[in-house]
């Protein structure tokens, strides 16, 4: 299953999303003319979602990396916004696109799942290893400053 995706500007490791465009998933039939919709859908959310805020972590509650990158986040000051897929009502489609998102070579994985998915300033970073990576060469804080993340 694809969603039409285009990649728009990389920077840092980041990737800015376009949304919108005309791709189609599955074969062409009726149903999977009807989840290509959907998952148009789904993924018009996602970008949105992620550009609601200087800093947007997509989450589990239980998941024990998420929780690794919220701490980080919040340790530096950051208050991103969080989505919690478990808790959201859309959160297996969500899921399925920010899976998509972590295979498509915007951003780095981080682990092999969906989340943690971290958006700065609108643009998809990746998952943890990405933010941690970010952190300990010492670029994130510059990307939250320019996000307006951060004020110091």
């Amino acid at each position: 299953m694809e969603v039409s995706k285009k990649p728009v500007e990389a920077a840092a490791g980041m990737m800015r999303v376009e949304m919108g465009g005309s791709g189609s998933v599955g074969g062409g039939g009726g149903g999977g003319e009807m989840a290509a919709a959907r998952m148009e859908v789904v993924y018009e959310m996602v970008g949105r979602m992620g550009a609601c805020n200087a800093v947007v972590v997509f989450s589990k509650s239980r998941c024990c990396m998420c929780t690794v990158a919220k701490r980080l986040l919040f340790g530096l000051g950051v208050g991103p916004a969080v989505v919690e897929l478990d808790e959201h009502v859309a959160g297996r489609d969500i899921e399925a696109v920010l899976s998509q998102l972590m295979g498509s070579g915007g951003g780095r994985g981080g682990g092999g799942g969906a989340v943690p998915a971290v958006f700065v300033g609108g643009k998809f970073l990746g998952g943890v290893e990405t933010l941690m990576a970010c952190h300990i060469n010492g670029t994130l804080v510059p990307l939250l400053k320019d996000a307006g993340a951060l004020w110091l």
